[in-house]
């Protein structure tokens, strides 16, 4: 991990690039050195732009594993560090496509695992599929995080999925509703409950409906002479 006062990077071992290039970025802008990712200033001089750049080529070297820093010992300049590791690690190849479809289809979030970090987790391989360019719809990103729950969320995203209103749901949406539940169910100690009808409508409690399918048949039954 490359440490800097209180900034801590994870080193880029070959394996999400994005988040690491997005956290290193951020490291170089706070420290005055992001204006070496573009081209030399007119007026600045090359003593000084040959400074900075190697300052910001230091920070970046720092911040990946030794396998990875052995790729670009031929690049000498900051920008030619970036554009190397972005060739290697962020071209679009169908190999990468399909190493991150698969990872996000069998990703499931696991029983007693933290919604959140599950939340974090998906959102991560979202954004690599979107940097490859790969985009999901919103309401897609929604389903696939509804589907990604453990069996013990069935009934919820029965409830959810039953109460949706004309216009859909988001992912925004499904994600504060399972994160709400899931602070319901640690305060409660429970594993059911009511959700929040998505979209327009009234509320839905799975206990009511019950009640209410009960209700029918008793009057049923009741129309049809059967004791």
């Amino acid at each position: 991990m490359a440490e800097d006062g209180k900034f801590r990077i994870e080193k880029f071992d070959g394996t999400d690039f994005s988040w690491w290039k997005m956290q290193i970025e951020d490291l170089v802008v706070q420290k005055d050195l992001d204006v070496v990712l573009g081209d030399k200033p007119e007026k600045m001089s090359d003593a000084d732009w040959a400074g900075l750049d190697r300052k910001a080529m230091s920070v970046i070297r720092l911040s990946l594993t030794k396998n990875v820093a052995f790729n670009i010992l031929k690049e000498k300049t900051t920008k030619g560090i970036m554009d190397a590791l972005s060739n290697m690690y962020e071209k679009p190849s169908a190999a990468n496509k399909v190493f991150l479809i698969r990872k996000l289809v069998n990703t499931r979030m696991k029983e007693g695992t933290s919604v959140t970090e599950h939340i974090n987790k998906l959102n991560s391989i979202l954004a690599r599929l979107l940097s490859v360019g790969i985009k999901f719809d919103d309401e897609v990103q929604a389903l696939l995080l509804l589907s990604s729950l453990p069996d013990t969320w069935s009934g919820i995203v029965t409830t959810v999925t039953g109460s949706v209103g004309p216009d859909g749901f988001t992912f925004d949406q499904i994600r504060d509703l399972v994160l709400g539940e899931d602070v319901r169910r640690k305060s409660s100690g429970e594993s059911s409950g009511e959700l929040p009808h998505v979209g327009r409508g009234r509320r839905y409690n799975r206990g009511s409906r019950i009640r209410n399918r009960q209700r029918s048949q008793s009057k049923t039954r009741d129309s049809s002479g059967v004791t």
